[in-house]
């Protein structure tokens, strides 16, 4: 630091009488209960759980630069009883990123065939290529974008109209449902939504819920730890994938939830977003978007 920006500082501080603001946070986590806590607690967590839902805002990159954080020092741990799935690739896609794990398709083939987000390669590609990279295997686990839409017209009764081939990238039939979940009753209870919005939308929710869950289950092992991707809506308050590990699994399941919130200040939790997960990552809302 030049002599004369020392001394500017230093005038201003005597002047004022007082110390420059503080460190701004870039995030806090903390507990359900509003305990702040830190990284090392929360992998910690997650290292004694055989499934971790992480709970994303899409577009935050804090968010995102610390799923890649955890599914690092989780593979530093467990090495090759890490599996890795996420919402963002579709069922019907495993194909592709098995193909292009094993190095049989170029990654110009995999990212033009798999419908991508539009986010993927500043939020999910840097992931995806460490788990590539040190073969970690990598689910895709959210139904074909084309059948919750189906579902979100013509209700569950559509999906007995799919072929045995289109069937197998679902969760199976019938699907449970509980529509009293608080987050599904929320879904049709929003001011804002259309007019044409139908008790549908909840159920097409419902069958995304469903389907990652019985993917994750179908590549869970004992002894892995399965660490999944997701919006924060589809695991918050046990609900949503939660709930559906739980009504399919066979025997009881050590689930660790994250989830991820906006506030104004990272400094403490708000009473609205305690409860949310067991780990709750509060990032400023003026934190940068990815988009």
């Amino acid at each position: 630091m030049g002599k004369a920006i020392f001394t500017a500082i230093l005038i201003f501080v005597l002047a004022s009488g007082s110390a420059p603001a503080q460190d701004k946070q870039a995030y806090q986590i903390y507990t359900a209960t509003g305990e702040p806590v830190t990284y090392g607690e929360m992998l910690t967590g997650a290292l004694a759980s055989e499934v971790v839902l992480f709970g994303e805002l899409h577009n935050n990159p804090i968010a995102h630069w610390l799923q890649y954080e955890v599914g690092g020092d989780l593979f530093i741990e467990k090495d090759s009883l890490l599996v890795i799935g996420a919402e963002m690739f579709e069922t019907d896609n495993q194909l592709l990123l098995d193909e292009y794990f094993d190095g049989i398709i170029r990654e110009r083939d995999f990212t033009s065939e798999a419908r991508l987000w539009n986010n993927y390669t500043t939020d999910y590609r840097p992931l995806l290529e460490f788990a590539r990279e040190n073969g970690v295997r990598y689910v895709a686990t959210n139904i074909p974008r084309r059948y919750a839409a189906l579902v979100n017209r013509e209700g569950f009764q559509a999906l007995d109209t799919l072929s045995p081939v289109a069937q197998q990238y679902i969760a199976p039939l019938p699907v449970p449902y509980d529509p009293d979940l608080p987050g599904y009753k929320a879904m049709l209870e929003m001011g804002d939504m259309p007019a044409h919005v139908s008790e549908n939308l909840p159920k097409a929710q419902a069958i995304k819920d469903a389907t990652m869950a019985h993917f994750i289950l179908d590549n869970l092992e004992e002894g892995n730890i399965f660490l999944h991707l997701n919006g924060a809506y589809h695991s918050n308050n046990d609900e949503g994938i939660n709930w559906y590990l739980r009504h399919y699994s066979a025997s009881p399941l050590e689930i660790m939830t994250i989830s991820t919130v906006e506030q104004e200040s990272a400094e403490s939790l708000q009473e609205e977003n305690h409860g949310l997960a067991d780990f709750i990552i509060v990032v400023p809302s003026t934190m940068t978007k990815t988009y």
